[in-house]
């Protein structure tokens, strides 16, 4: 297995130009679509041992929008797993999982930094 999985939606338009920049550089990745592949509680945990639960949960998305007031309100990182989990598509995309690196959205020059 490669050591950089990328996370994401298979249809995000951010998640393929990320894939498109790691397919341009010849950086072997797997990839990981959290909607045919289901994401667990641990990967979630992982990840916000690593970044902030403001970047993970996309509070602008559409999805989120859509969520009831009750979800919306009192966020806490227990109750935001558990919405991501029902709703993957809560999760700021792609995230890039590179050894213990793990990168929120595609930004080109992050991506550059990573892998040069």
């Amino acid at each position: 297995m490669p050591a950089t999985v990328i996370f994401g939606i298979s249809n995000c338009d951010t998640v393929k130009k990320a894939r498109t920049w790691l397919d341009k550089h010849n950086i072997d990745y797997q990839f990981h679509d959290f909607r045919r592949d289901g994401l667990t509680e641990k990967q979630i945990k992982q990840w916000l041992q690593k970044v902030e639960l403001d970047l993970l949960l996309n509070k602008r998305s559409r999805t989120w929008r859509e969520l009831s007031d009750s979800d919306k309100s009192n966020v806490t990182e227990s109750k935001a797993i558990k919405l991501m989990l029902k709703q993957p598509s809560l999760i700021k995309r792609p995230v890039l999982v590179n050894g213990k690196e793990i990168t929120v959205g595609f930004d080109p020059k992050r991506y550059q930094s990573l892998f040069s």
